[in-house]
Parts: structure tokens; C-alpha cells; sequence
């Protein structure tokens, strides 16, 4: 059975005391950003815990990391650090413990009702890098593009591939997307179509937030990876379809992709994943030395895409995958984006790449579950091969546990017509 807190914790929250994921978030009523951890339908304001002295005579007790706007200065404490104060809140938060539960004045300080706060991006995102990392995702791109007969390119299974994004359009859940504008194929002897996109998609991912960094010209050894991990954040890479395919080549995405990547609020750590990890799959061709992991893994993270269509109350769900079916896993991908002695820093955001399964109700995206918009889907009435203005789309993922969750919550956005 699930761990019990003073605090009220509905049976089916994502958020109970096996969870504690770190936000950023300002009250409502007043007041600037400060570091949180969901319990329930509540934050935790650790800023106000701190001041009280509960972190006193623990390594925290002297940072200051938590009197912050950004959860940068303790994604940089490490692993040690990490664990402490996942301990130590804990503690704070079991209904066995009197220290704050019993505490009326520093509970109204330091509780706030979800409702009563605004949450912001929990962290300082000075790069973003986002891989490739799905088997069945790259396949049946390769197949709607090139063909069946050799849909994946060969050196796709000898490295994660990945791309640098742009760091300085990543939002936070719940905030607007105005479809871009770009230019698509031309249609014989014409010039290039110029508009708003006419295939605006989601894309179904996860990011990995890291912690410690690593120096320049120093990589970071794959069985050491895990440690320059913080945790997960739901990620929608949003992609304009018409305008990447006319771009990415010779040199990869770029307008098609920087105009806007949503992710969700609060970060799951890796501890709190730990009792969900699971083998990762047999890769063949074995991979180079320095990609081979002791102990090679994944997560079983349920993931959940819903649309709502504009003007229409109820949301439909369009895909059910989930984090296990990725080829390439967060230590590969962290180790292989060092080896040439990049230099990482605490707040960088990795993208998963979509993560689509093998079924066909684990497609990760439009592009896939349309066919490239020949196999139009059914939302409540309407048919839909690519995003409308007004459609949201809302991302969720969710672990069942012996007794409790541990979940992300929601990772959502709506489209906006683009600007004229």
C-alpha cells in the first residue's frame, strides 16, 4: 500500500508522497516564483520550509537552492543532494511527523491549494537538444517518405541522432501556440507555397532535465550517465509537417520546429521512477563500447495524447504508447551527446524524440496515425488529419504502482491562427 501524508492525497492522484516532483510556481495572490513539490492537489513552498530551518543541519541547510526562481542551483547539487531532501520532505509530509504537520502557522505559509498558483518553467533551459530515439517512430516516418524498402537509414541504429532546437521558445503547459508560418513545397514548376502551415502536429514526447554538467572536452561515461539525470518532464514537440519537409535537407529541422515545444510543470525524478524501470530492448547491431550499459534500461511510463477539437467540450483519445518502447535509453543518449566532449549544464532539456509503439493506437503523432494525412481520424464527428486552430491538445502520462501513482499530470497547449 501507498505511503500516507497529513496532507489529503486522493486515491487516484498523480502526485503522492512516493512522487514529490519539483516545480516553480507563484501564488496567485501575490508574491514571486519560488521552488515547490506537488503533494495531492497541493505545492509545498520548500522556500518557506527552508527559511523555517527545517533543512537546517542537512548539506541544504547552507545553499540557499531552494530561495531561487529556477530549480537550477539544485539541479547542480547532484545525486547525494537530491536524495536528501527527497527524504527529508518525506519525512515533513507523513502524517506521522509533527514538525509541520502540527505547525498551523508554517502550513499556512507553506501550502497552497493547486488552484491558488500559476506554474512556471521550472528551470533556466540554456540548451535543448532533441534525439530520435523510437525504432517504430523512425521506421514509419521512413516508410510515409522513402518507402518500405529501406525506411530507416543505416547509421540510425549505431548512434542516437539528434538535433539542437531552440531553447528560447520551450513554454510552459498550458500556453498558446500560434501556428507558424514557412514555406512548403512547391507544386511543380511554382514557386515555394508560403502561408500559415497546413500540417501542424504534435509529437509525443518525454525530456530528460539534467543535473551536474560536465566540463568541456570531458564526456560523461555511459555508466555514469544516470547521475547527471534529474528527472522527466511530458514534452510536445510541435512540428509543422509541410514546412519541415521542405527545409531538413540538407541540414535538419529548423523553422518547422523552433516556433514552440511545450512541456509540463512538474519534474519527476529519477528516484521516484525507479520502482517502474524496466529491460530495455535487444539492440542489434551491438552497439560501439562506449554506448554498452552494465545494466541497460527503460521506464514503463503509460503515455496518453487527447485532442479537443475547437468549440467542442469532451477530448478524444487518439494515442495510448508508452516511455518502454524507446531503443535508444536516456544513458546512451546522454553519453553519446558528450563523447566529443560537448559540455552539458544543469537545466539542459533532451528531448526523447516522439515516442510511438507498434500498435496502431501508439502512434505518437499526426503524421503517423493519418498516414501523412491520407487516413483521416474521427473526433467526435469530425475528421482530422492535422491540427485546427482551437484544437487542444493535452498530453498525460501515469504510473500504477502497488497502491499509488506516479504521475506527471498534464502536459497541454492550443492552437492560435497564425499572425498576419
Amino acid at each position: 500500500m501507498g505511503m500516507k501524508s497529513f496532507v489529503e492525497v486522493a486515491v487516484d492522484s498523480h502526485f503522492p508522497l512516493e512522487n514529490l516532483p519539483y516545480g516553480v510556481f507563484k501564488p496567485k495572490g501575490g508574491g514571486g516564483p519560488r521552488i515547490g513539490v506537488a503533494i495531492g492537489d497541493y505545492v509545498l513552498d520548500l522556500a518557506a520550509v527552508a527559511a523555517a530551518g527545517l533543512f537546517d543541519g542537512t548539506s541544504l541547510g547552507n545553499t540557499q537552492c531552494f530561495s531561487q526562481s529556477s530549480l537550477n542551483s539544485f539541479l547542480g547539487l547532484g545525486r547525494p543532494a537530491w536524495k536528501e531532501a527527497r527524504d527529508m520532505i518525506q519525512r515533513l509530509l507523513s502524517a506521522e511527523e509533527p514538525t509541520l504537520r502540527d505547525n498551523a502557522n508554517l502550513r499556512d505559509k507553506s501550502i497552497f491549494p493547486m488552484t491558488d498558483v500559476e506554474m512556471l518553467l521550472p528551470f533556466v533551459i540554456g540548451d535543448y537538444t532533441d534525439f530520435f530515439s523510437s525504432m517504430h517512430h523512425a521506421k514509419n516516418c521512413g516508410t510515409i517518405f522513402r518507402g518500405p524498402e529501406n525506411p530507416i537509414s543505416p547509421n540510425w541504429f549505431h548512434l542516437p541522432i539528434a538535433y539542437h532546437g531552440r531553447a528560447s521558445s520551450i513554454v510552459i503547459s498550458g500556453t498558446d501556440i500560434v501556428r507558424p508560418r514557412g514555406q512548403g513545397h512547391p507544386i511543380g514548376n511554382s514557386p515555394p507555397y508560403f502561408g500559415p502551415t497546413k500540417k501542424l502536429d504534435f509529437e509525443l514526447e518525454m525530456a530528460a532535465v539534467v543535473g551536474p554538467g560536465n566540463e568541456l572536452g570531458k564526456p560523461i561515461d555511459i555508466n555514469n550517465a544516470a547521475d547527471h539525470i534529474f528527472g522527466l518532464v511530458l514534452m510536445n514537440d510541435w512540428s509543422a509537417r509541410d514546412i519541415q519537409a521542405w527545409e531538413y535537407v540538407p541540414l535538419g529541422p529548423f523553422l518547422g520546429k523552433s516556433f514552440g515545444t511545450t512541456i509540463s510543470p512538474w519534474v519527476v525524478t529519477l528516484e521516484a521512477l525507479e520502482p517502474f524501470a524496466c529491460d530495455a530492448p535487444k539492440q542489434e547491431p551491438y552497439p560501439l563500447s562506449y554506448l554498452v550499459e552494465k545494466q541497460p534500461k527503460n521506464y514503463d511510463i503509460p503515455l496518453e495524447v487527447c485532442i479537443k477539437p475547437a468549440g467542442q467540450e469532451n477530448s478524444l483519445v487518439v494515442t495510448k504508447s508508452n516511455y518502454k518502447h524507446l531503443y535508444w535509453t536516456l544513458a546512451q543518449q546522454v553519453a553519446h551527446h558528450t563523447i566529443n566532449g560537448c559540455n552539458l549544464r544543469p537545466g539542459d532539456l533532451l528531448g526523447t524524440g516522439t515516442i510511438s509503439g507498434p500498435e496502431p493506437e501508439a502512434l505518437g503523432c499526426l503524421l503517423e496515425l493519418t498516414w501523412n494525412g491520407q487516413k483521416p481520424l474521427s473526433l467526435n464527428g469530425s475528421e482530422c488529419t492535422f491540427l485546427g486552430d482551437g484544437d487542444e491538445v493535452i498530453f498525460t502520462a501515469c504510473c500504477k504502482g502497488n497502491g499509488y501513482n506516479v504521475g506527471f499530470g498534464t502536459c497541454s497547449g492550443r492552437v492560435l491562427p497564425a499572425t498576419q
